[in-house]
């Protein structure tokens, strides 16, 4: 065996060994440089493998090893001829030379001084020391032993090396390392974090170096005297491609292909030309030496050829030539590597492959590499049958990558068109929707260019009208924060479809938020929230108008049900799933009730209920809708004005509602029978059933819920007011009556107004409860019911018919005293409703009122004319009702006028009463009434309580008064004597 012969020109290191032939580098302006890839070179290189596949086969090799550890430039040839010629120790001649190579790594990897001479030393030392892997246990061993060292000498190697400039063949030699060490299974570059960092570190130190043109210019500023720059990068960056070759043609199973990607992906993407165009040539490298050496077995471990694809298509489309050429060469070669790939993979239809494949295999041999080259769309067609669903959607994230490319406008329009394109050919294949929504939400903000923006969103568009993935869709953009950012709100705003479609997607979004008013729950669900906002900016897009007015009823009545859950509640009340909001996130001081407030007025405006919004705002419709004890009324305003704008639109609702009133919880209900009950005054609910109307109305008046029973009463009330039902309705007068008694004002009033139209079909009897009842109200504080009371009492007393008068009288009789006390009552309308009702009560009894009655002068200041009245009334009444116990009660009532009129009439009558009953029963019972009323906190009532106090003490000590007999009885006694 020979050794290897060092043999070292003026310049020039050339190392001879058996099999390996020669090996040159130049280092010196002088060289003369074979070709390599470069920023303006798009050739394809490919590895010379013959030689090393030589050296694993020809076990006669096991010496073959490069001893160019000398050739860096500075040595002078008397100190190489020394190196080289000194005596050698005993033992074969390879182990010698091992043992020097191995020795000279050692001293660098524990060395202190570390210049080029020494990089460039341990690196070729390190390089030829690998070629003996395969023969020399002590090599292996060593190499193993001192990994972990290694890694981090050449990682240090490189962070050393400037990024702005190359006047050293560090690099070179570093990747030529990591290449010889590669074919012998030693992984410097992958597998683990810190090798990961290395090949990081590698791609940048070579990708991020200046364009040659600014090298050479760098080279003139700042001359090194030793290397030709322009020849140095070629070899750097030949280097450097056949390292990443000798990374994917020693993996069956494309693993390393996988991960080269990841690491080259940034700079494929890249703003700068130069560094783009470098990324892109080394994957068209890889791709072309992949595809002539593939060797595929299972299992196969490439995962993001949906990312490969994407981004060869979006590099088949840069505006710089040499980009566009040599992605689209890599393209072609990709083309051969997928249809390989497939083959093993692809567990469709064996048929449907097959002819996919044929069609591929045709496009292949007609159509050269120049179809690829400034035409991505056809990349999407050939590549697109091929693609599986989980690589289509990296397909999408990746080109959604390429619309942030800021510099290159043409390059963001072809991603868009690319998108486009793809997902309206594959449209039926995808699978995560939901992956690809958060792709788009996520790089939105960052897509400044508003025709890239526009392509965006209308990959939106085109899911979200698909039905198969239209619920998706909305669930993912409904799932972000509250309101929504202007991003996310010009995505709803944008949404653009075709008409069929517009009426569904607005479908599916109001549905989720009907789900959430089914049932009661402890916290408003967050999608009922989020649906709300959405809605509202889809409206202010208007971009599905024909659709909001299609579905006007149900998103109506859905945002006024949603306003009645969000009454009285915070964001702090709503069930906010995990992952909505991130910890930096503030959590929106915005209320439920806002979002509803403003998706309600924008559906009026944007359907052009114009006159139903000025409505609401001119009676305050809105703070109605607002208030918890209030919202009721709202919605009824609000449903009266549509009714009398746009019937049309009303009578939908109207019919919308006959089913919705028995669904939902309590609050849904109530809502839609508030705007059902409002549309009783339309001539359309005569064609209605009466099981939609009076016996739900019914059902209603028995309720427990008081707001139930103010509806239904309603309801009732608007039906009579259109002569509708009145048969049907009389039945339910006894539960009216009850009502009458409720605390509630409301219900009160409507009662007497429902009695009021049923007064004509009442018999007698119903008559006489009726006016018991109201007689009842009198002393009722509220006046409105006080004033209705007195209304419908008097119209009741009228319906009275002569046969029954005498079934009645003792009522009206108790009446008398009330009435006659209510003349002076605060309220003027109640004083002269008063009034009006002891004409008619007195017109009954056939008794004709003294005209001292109808004086409008408070009594106190008219006593003589009051005490013609107490003397009239206590003349009529006597014997017949008690009218002292009927004035005694209002001597507690809260109105000072009434207090002082029944002192002061209680004073007078006491003059006026029969003596003798008086001194039968005593004055006692009158004192102690009065009494009390000394010390009044009114200063009246207490003078008047004394002048009253006054004459019943004076009435109880006066005699009887005798009979007065008149002039002409005395005169007949006189003669009969």
């Amino acid at each position: 065996m020979d050794d290897v012969i060092v043999i070292e020109y003026k310049n020039t290191t050339v190392s001879v060994g058996m099999g390996l032939g020669v090996v040159t580098r130049f280092n010196t302006l002088e060289e003369l440089v074979s070709p390599y890839g470069s920023d303006n070179d798009s050739g394809s290189v490919d590895l010379q493998l013959s030689n090393l596949e030589g050296i694993k086969k020809d076990p006669s090799n096991a010496d073959i090893i490069d001893s160019d550890i000398s050739d860096t430039p500075g040595i002078s040839q008397k100190n190489v001829t020394e190196n080289v010629t000194h005596s050698e120790p005993e033992g074969p001649p390879g182990v010698i030379i091992i043992e020097r190579l191995i020795n000279s790594i050692q001293d660098y990897l524990n060395g202190d001084q570390k210049g080029d001479l020494e990089k460039l030393t341990f690196l070729r030392s390190l390089s030829s020391l690998s070629r003996t892997l395969p023969f020399e246990e002590t090599t292996d061993l060593f190499i193993h032993e001192h990994l972990s060292q290694i890694l981090d000498a050449i990682a240090m190697l490189i962070q050393q090396e400037p990024l702005h400039s190359l006047f050293s063949p560090v690099r070179q030699e570093v990747f030529i390392a990591i290449t010889d060490l590669s074919y012998q299974d030693i992984n410097l570059l992958l597998g683990s974090k810190d090798r990961s960092d290395l090949f990081s570190g590698l791609i940048k130190s070579i990708i991020t170096l200046p364009s040659i043109k600014t090298l050479n210019i760098l080279q003139t500023v700042m001359p090194s005297g030793q290397y030709n720059t322009e020849s140095l990068y070629r070899q750097t960056f030949q280097a450097f491609c056949e390292m990443l070759q000798c990374l994917v043609i020693q993996d069956p199973h494309l693993e390393n292909l996988d991960q080269i990607l990841e690491h080259m992906e940034p700079w494929l993407q890249s703003a700068k030309d130069h560094e783009r165009e470098r990324a892109t040539t080394c994957m068209s490298q890889i791709l072309g030496c992949l595809s002539r050496h593939l060797n595929l077995q299972p299992p196969l471990q490439f995962q993001k050829l949906g990312n490969l694809v994407a981004l060869m298509a979006l590099l088949c489309g840069d505006p710089v030539e040499e980009v566009a050429k040599e992605a689209a060469e890599g393209t072609h070669y990709l083309l051969h590597i997928t249809l390989r790939l497939k083959r093993i993979t692809d567990k469709r239809n064996r048929q449907s492959l097959k002819e996919a494949m044929k069609k591929c295999k045709e496009f292949l041999e007609i159509c050269s590499i120049k179809q690829f080259y400034n035409n991505p769309f056809k990349i999407v067609q050939v590549f697109e049958v091929f693609l599986s669903p989980n690589e289509l959607v990296q397909f999408i994230v990746t080109t959604l990558d390429g619309l942030k490319n800021l510099k290159h406008p043409c390059t963001q329009q072809s991603a868009g068109e690319l998108l486009v394109t793809l997902v309206k050919s594959a449209e039926t294949r995808f699978e995560k929707i939901s992956d690809i929504m958060g792709a788009i939400c996520v790089r939105l903000p960052v897509i400044s260019h508003p025709s890239a923006r526009q392509q965006t969103m209308s990959i939106v568009s085109l899911f979200i009208s698909r039905p198969k993935y239209t619920d998706v869709v909305l669930n993912h953009l409904l799932f972000h924060p509250i309101p929504f950012d202007r991003h996310l709100a010009e995505l709803w705003r944008t949404i653009d479809v075709d008409l069929p479609s517009t009426t569904w997607i607005l479908w599916r979004l109001l549905r989720k938020l009907q789900k959430c008013h089914s049932v009661d729950q402890d916290k408003m669900e967050y999608v009922a929230v989020a649906a709300t906002d959405a809605l509202y900016e889809v409206f202010v897009g208007n971009k599905l108008r024909a659709a909001m007015c299609r579905l006007f009823p149900q998103l109506l009545m859905a945002l006024l049900i949603q306003i009645h859950h969000s009454i009285g509640l915070t964001m702090s009340d709503i069930s906010i799933p995990n992952g909505v909001y991130s910890k930096q996130e503030r959590i929106s001081t915005s209320t439920p009730l806002s979002f509803a407030m403003q998706a309600t007025k924008t559906l009026l405006l944007r359907t052009a209920c114009w006159y139903e919004f000025d409505t609401m705002e001119k009676k305050k419709g809105w703070n109605l809708l607002e208030g918890e004890n209030f919202h009721l009324e709202g919605v009824s305003l609000l449903a009266s004005a549509l009714l009398e704008k746009h019937d049309i639109l009303a009578h939908k609702v109207l019919y919308l509602l006959i089913p919705l009133l028995n669904r939902g919880n309590e609050k849904h209900r109530l809502t839609s029978a508030a705007f059902f009950v409002e549309l009783f005054q339309s001539p359309l609910a005569k064609r209605l059933p009466s099981r939609y109307t009076i016996t739900r109305l019914e059902e209603w008046l028995h309720h427990e819920n008081q707001q139930f029973r103010v509806l239904s009463l309603k309801g009732i009330d608007k039906l009579l007011c259109h002569h509708q039902g009145k048969e049907a309705i009389k039945g339910m007068i006894p539960v009216i009556l009850s009502s009458l008694s409720e605390t509630n004002e409301r219900i009160v009033l409507l009662s007497i107004s429902i009695l009021q139209s049923l007064l004509d079909t009442m018999d007698f009897t119903t008559l006489k409860t009726t006016v018991q009842t109201l007689f009842s109200l009198f002393s009722d504080v509220r006046p409105n019911i006080h004033l209705l009371a007195l209304h419908l009492f008097g119209d009741s007393i009228k319906m009275v018919k002569r046969k029954d008068k005498k079934g009645i009288e003792g009522q009206i009789l108790e009446s008398l005293i009330p009435l006659l006390l209510h003349l002076q009552d605060e309220d003027d309308a109640v004083a002269k409703e008063s009034c009006k009702v002891l004409t008619i009560c007195c017109q009954f009894l056939k008794w004709k009122l003294p005209r001292e009655v109808y004086n409008k002068d408070p009594w106190h200041s008219n006593s003589s004319g009051i005490a013609v009245v107490c003397k009239f009334f206590e003349q009529k009444c006597r014997g017949k009702c008690n009218i002292m116990m009927q004035t005694m009660k209002y001597t507690q009532n809260h109105q000072v006028h009434l207090r002082r009129a029944a002192v002061l009439f209680i004073g007078l009558l006491a003059k006026y009463m029969d003596h003798s009953e008086l001194h039968t029963k005593g004055t006692e019972w009158i004192k102690d009434v009065l009494r009390p009323l000394l010390h009044d906190s009114e200063p009246s009532v207490r003078i008047i309580a004394s002048q009253a106090l006054y004459r019943v003490q004076k009435a109880d000590i006066e005699p009887e008064p005798r009979p007065v007999v008149c002039w002409l009885r005395k005169l007949f006694n006189y003669i009969h004597n």
